[in-house]
């Protein structure tokens, strides 16, 4: 993708972003987005074929590189290690978090929020995938793969939200800690 083509796509990414914190995604038209974003409807049709697309994408783009770190795959920034591996990983999702980055608190409590939720939990559960279950890492045979890595995405997802509820007071390494603590039965 040359430059231009990204400078545009950061426009749609961002005019979307805020007309998400403002309003219902069901409510929002691609007309909405092209004006906010200022680009016309063949530009916007040429990077996604839907709102749906555009949500998708944007989704991927929030959790991907987290998913990409944990595999081992380059990323744009440093990314340290806190104590053992899978720290880091709940670590730097949560100062992502911190971050706010793409606004994602916003949307996290917005009226939208089930849709990044939904979002947030299925990347949750594929980076569980490759932190644990790939690794052999689960401490409980007893219980179906599939059941543990469902049960510790929901949890960080519970704690992801209470977190935001009490206005981020404690610091991503204490959620972490938090949340490790609440898991280690598991892993």
């Amino acid at each position: 993708m040359d430059r231009r083509q990204a400078k545009t796509r950061e426009a749609i990414f961002s005019a979307f972003t805020a007309l998400l914190s403002e309003k219902n995604y069901s409510k929002i038209s691609v007309q909405d987005i092209i004006d906010a974003a200022n680009v016309g409807r063949t530009t916007f049709y040429a990077h996604f074929e839907t709102k749906d697309y555009l949500l998708k994408d944007l989704c991927e783009e929030l959790f991907g590189h987290i998913i990409n770190t944990a595999m081992g795959l380059p990323h744009e920034h440093y990314h340290c290690n806190y104590g053992s591996k899978s720290d880091s990983v709940f670590l730097h999702l949560l100062r992502h978090l911190q971050k706010n980055d793409r606004n994602i608190l916003e949307l996290l409590s917005s009226q939208n929020n089930e849709i990044f939720l939904r979002y947030f939990k299925s990347n949750l559960k594929e980076l569980i995938i490759t932190e644990y279950a790939d690794k052999g890492l689960f401490r409980n045979s007893k219980l179906p793969e599939d059941y543990l890595v469902n049960h510790i995405s929901s949890s960080f997802v519970e704690t992801v939200e209470w977190w935001i509820s009490r206005k981020m007071k404690e610091s991503p390494e204490e959620i972490t800690q938090y949340f490790l603590a609440a898991t280690e039965p598991i892993l």
